[in-house]
């Protein structure tokens, strides 16, 4: 049996701020929903939206160093990783990479957002929001 410093592995401030982070994201996106006749799809579409630009301005990555996967799991940090990667992608390949880099940078998001969205619709039946 190993010795497993699970002090390090589960920093309970780290987790914290995670939860707090990634948690005020949701709230804002509830509100938005419960709020506003915004649809879904045009929240999504906001926080991605946002998380690019707060990305490619390099202030979103402040969030990122203070919350970790609390800022990189929800949408906005989708953006963010889109914007990281399209601007990687210019360093290393110029304009050819402005539009490589985002998705190579998100293939892995990209590839479970179709695979989980495909075995949910097995699983429900989606209805449209009333208005």
């Amino acid at each position: 049996m190993s010795n497993i410093d699970w002090g390090a592995v589960f920093n309970i401030s780290s987790l914290l701020k995670c939860f707090i982070v990634g948690g005020i994201i949701c709230i804002i996106g509830q509100i938005l929903i419960d709020k506003t006749k915004l649809t879904p799809a045009k929240i999504l579409v906001i926080f991605v939206t946002l998380g690019a630009i707060l990305g490619g301005l390099g202030i979103y990555q402040y969030l990122v160093d203070f919350a970790g996967a609390g800022a990189t799991v929800p949408l906005t940090g989708f953006g963010y990783n889109l914007a990281k990667g399209v601007i990687e992608g210019v360093k290393e390949f110029g304009l050819v990479g402005a539009f490589t880099g985002g998705v190579k940078a998100a293939a892995g998001g990209i590839a479970a957002a179709v695979f989980f969205g495909y075995i949910a619709s097995l699983i429900s039946k989606p209805k449209m929001k009333k208005q």
